[in-house]
């Protein structure tokens, strides 16, 4: 059984006590037993937080992308809530007020090990914000669902900087929260010497979610199952094109499609792309919500076979490729502004390039920008090897 950090804080709440503390935290931030962090400590030696901050999605975990949050006040321990994902970028990162008569930063997020996955951006900053103010920082680490020994997808390049491509790493990075807040904050020269990393207990680099034992608990709204975080690391690049990422449906991210597109088709263009670990079952589906919402759109259901095959980023680039080459009046960039930033197009954000991109639009395979990945890949098991804290 894996003992996370939240539950190793848990096991000595004292460390906490007459201290005032505020809590970084989502609706996923909850013990082994299931309750939420911020109640059990409140219900502990450690006493109630002096504030709680809450990242995209709010600190409940109820909204849904790119939906800015309110501060507020939690009913319960009657803390305020200070947003950190509101209705300007500015709201990113803690204000400087925000920290005023702390002692300790604690941080307790569920990342999913994808580079676009917006909460190892909020922790960094956070990080950095507490320590700037002379204040601790814990973060509580928890398991990569992923896994900590595949790396996979380009770094992201210098230009692409964004909310959803804050720190020039992989795709799939294969750390875990602590690890990268460790890499990250020494990359942008900041003394670390007051963060704690609470490690955890018993997690291994080949684990996947359930090797952990631990009860899954969404993070984000559309990451409802351990199953829709092994395809989001592909999925999330058809947040860049008009196609329906499968959000206002039940499986988000593990559908693909658009109106006009004919599902049997799609399924034998991707089964001759020969990706291993997955199959690509035809289907229909109807968005409730999000793009395309109340029409009939033909796609794809991505059925992952073998999780430790399964290439995801190449998965997400081989899908965007097929759809632009078979059905290309069904397909389309997304051009409206996206995490805040209205100059460059979402799908080189997210790309972390403009290779994917230019690649498809010239009607030309994009092998050769896959097969450059290695070199990447290559370079970032380097850079992280020193700051690794599991075996």
């Amino acid at each position: 059984m894996i003992v996370t950090g939240c539950d190793r804080l848990l096991e000595q709440p004292e460390r906490l006590a007459g201290r005032r503390y505020g809590l970084l935290a989502h609706a996923a931030s909850v013990s082994a037993d299931c309750r939420p962090l911020h109640l059990a400590l409140a219900a502990s030696a450690a006493g109630p937080p002096a504030a709680l901050f809450g990242p995209e999605h709010g600190f409940y975990g109820v909204e849904q992308d790119m939906i800015p949050s309110a501060d507020d006040r939690d009913p319960w321990t009657g803390a305020p809530i200070v947003s950190l994902y509101g209705d300007r970028p500015q709201t990113l990162r803690p204000q400087p007020r925000a920290m005023a008569g702390l002692e300790v930063l604690v941080i307790d997020l569920q990342d999913v090990g994808s580079r676009y996955y917006t909460y190892a951006a909020t922790a960094v900053w956070a990080a950095a914000a507490a320590l700037a103010a002379g204040v601790e920082v814990w973060l509580l680490d928890r398991p990569n669902p992923l896994g900590g020994e595949v790396v996979e997808g380009n770094l992201r390049g210098d230009g692409y900087q964004s909310f959803v491509g804050a720190f020039p790493i992989p795709v799939r990075h294969g750390l875990t929260l602590g690890e990268l807040a460790r890499l990250e904050l020494r990359r942008q020269g900041v003394d670390g010497s007051g963060l704690t990393v609470w490690e955890m207990r018993g997690w291994r680099r080949r684990m996947r979610w359930r090797d952990t034992g631990l009860p899954w608990i969404a993070p984000s709204p559309n990451i409802p199952t351990p199953a829709t975080a092994a395809v989001y690391p592909g999925g999330c690049l058809i947040e860049g094109t008009e196609l329906s990422e499968g959000r206002g449906t039940t499986r988000p991210f593990e559908l693909v499609g658009a109106p006009g597109i004919d599902p049997p088709a799609l399924a034998e263009a991707l089964a001759g792309r020969r990706v291993p670990g997955v199959r690509f079952l035809p289907t229909y589906f109807r968005p409730q919500f999000h793009k395309h919402a109340g029409e009939l759109c033909g796609g794809v259901q991505v059925v992952v076979t073998d999780a430790a095959a399964f290439p995801a980023v190449r998965c997400g680039v081989e899908l965007l490729a097929a759809v632009r080459e078979r059905f290309p009046e069904a397909f389309g960039w997304r051009r409206d502004p996206y995490e805040f930033v209205s100059d460059r197009p979402a799908i080189d954000l997210l790309a972390g390039s403009c290779e994917l991109r230019r690649a498809l639009d010239a009607g030309s395979d994009p092998s050769f920008w896959l097969q450059s990945w290695s070199a990447d890949e290559e370079l970032f098991r380097e850079q992280r090897r020193d700051i690794l804290i599991y075996s």
